[in-house]
């Protein structure tokens, strides 16, 4: 469904706690990732812009990705439908952020939205 020409899908995200950040970075990925939660159908390699907010942090953080997992609707183990966003190379106040938000949080949990 990869479409090179069309303009990249806008996501939005509100992650509120650090539990639910945990389980949706994606730090196996190169340059780091994200799931987002979404019932649009997105491709392999489409270009996405998501708009984050992360924790109680009132400021939205850009971020500009490739999608590069998908988890279609009806997946086992009642994971959510959504896609996992790979970082682009200037996201770095995003990963910085991320890090941040989980340097509370232990980093081995029991369920991720991915793996």
């Amino acid at each position: 469904m990869s479409s090179e020409n069309a303009d990249p899908a806008l996501l939005s995200v509100a992650i509120e706690d650090g539990t639910a950040l945990r389980a949706a970075h994606m730090p196996f990925i190169a340059n780091g990732g994200l799931f987002i939660p979404t019932p649009r159908r997105l491709g392999l390699g489409d270009e996405v812009f998501v708009l984050l907010r992360l924790m109680r942090d009132p400021h939205t953080l850009p971020l500009a990705g490739r999608v590069v997992w998908i988890t279609p609707a009806g997946a086992s183990g009642g994971k959510p439908p959504g896609v996992g966003v790979q970082f682009g190379d200037h996201d770095d106040v995003v990963r910085q952020r991320i890090a941040a938000c989980l340097a509370d949080y232990p980093d081995v949990i029991d369920d991720t939205y991915t793996l």
